[in-house]
């Protein structure tokens, strides 16, 4: 997909056509062969799932919890018949959606994280501030929108929220200056609130805009995006054969931090189960395919801007069997459901 919280001034709103990141290395590292069956976690705008289908004659499940992405995918489901199925779901749910398309164990699985070209490009999406649109955020289109979370949290919540989503030293400022000014008028476009953000923050020369890392927090959290992650890498592990591959493409540090953390942790022996005796130990689950992150070379960069902050991590499964969803890598917020359900009534603690 493309670059969050470390991208440039043109990925915050910036139009691009979509190019997949690393796709070469991707497929490299996937260990792609005849026969093999793998998973494309985040099928976007499907280029990966071609990379892939054209290195070998293999199969893949694909996955997008965006109805856009599947019903755009359409065409190349239809191009490649029973080779690829696409399945419009979330991270949390791959194992059963796997399941659900006849694998109860495969050869590769890539995450390609982050929000996709065409959504930043689409206005009424409300990814991007470049052009004015809804503030909405939503990948599924369910639940509460990123305008709901602006109307509804309070001033210690949004600050926790840009804070830790946005890892921006500023956050307690601009949810003090959300607080009245949605008081004045509902907060509900992208223009207002980038704005907004803009007079708390001023600009830097040739830094990203200043509402960036506040659109990349509200994003990250409408959508649970950290939550979904860790439970897709889990997934992932109960799926991957004996020798299957782990590839993960993450465009910010929260991301990559927590695919890294991941990775040490299941690399390493480590204590089976707290209910277990302390010299109880579970062997690795994955061996490291990669001791540094891979990214683009210039070559790359000059072609595609977006592919500057992309770090790709991999790693093969072993014989080990695994650990399950370690909540641990997630940093606690505020509860999205709790927040909408309570009047905010310009509340600020």
């Amino acid at each position: 997909m493309t670059a969050g919280s470390d991208s440039t001034r043109a990925v915050a709103g910036g139009l691009a056509r979509h190019i997949p990141v690393l796709a070469r290395r991707v497929v490299e590292f996937l260990n792609v062969h005849d026969g093999g069956i793998h998973i494309d976690a985040t099928f976007g705008a499907g280029g990966y799932s071609r990379a892939i289908l054209a290195a070998a004659d293999c199969r893949i499940i694909a996955i997008d919890r965006d109805p856009s992405a599947i019903a755009r995918g359409a065409e190349l489901v239809a191009e490649m018949g029973s080779r690829l199925v696409l399945i419009e779901d979330k991270f949390s749910n791959l194992r059963a959606t796997a399941h659900s398309a006849g694998a109860r164990a495969v050869d590769g699985v890539v995450f390609d994280l982050g929000v996709s070209s065409m959504q930043l490009d689409e206005p009424e999406r409300g990814f991007s501030f470049r052009h004015e649109g809804p503030l909405d955020m939503r990948m599924g289109g369910n639940g509460p929108s990123a305008a709901d979370v602006i109307a509804a949290a309070s001033e210690r919540d949004l600050a926790t929220i840009i804070a830790i989503l946005g890892e921006k030293h500023r956050a307690r400022a601009i949810a003090r200056a959300i607080i009245p000014a949605r008081e004045v008028a509902p907060i509900q476009t992208t223009r207002v609130l980038a704005d907004l953000v803009a007079r708390v923050v001023p600009a830097r020369p040739d830094a990203i805009h200043p509402a960036t890392r506040t659109f990349q927090a509200l994003r990250l959290f409408v959508n649970d995006e950290l939550s979904e992650l860790t439970a897709g890498l889990a997934a992932a592990e109960q799926l991957l054969k004996p020798g299957g591959r782990l590839v993960v493409v993450a465009f910010h540090s929260l991301e990559d931090r927590i695919v890294k953390s991941f990775l040490a942790e299941r690399s390493q022996r480590r204590a089976a189960s707290r209910h277990l005796p302390p010299a109880t130990e579970a062997a690795p689950s994955f061996r490291v395919l990669t001791k540094r992150p891979v990214t683009p070379d210039a070559a790359e960069v000059s072609a595609n801007p977006r592919a500057r902050s992309a770090k790709l991590r991999a790693a093969e499964r072993t014989e080990a069997p695994a650990s399950g969803i370690s909540t641990d890598l997630v940093p606690r917020l505020p509860s999205l459901s709790d927040m909408v359900a309570r009047p905010s009534s310009g509340r600020r603690q």
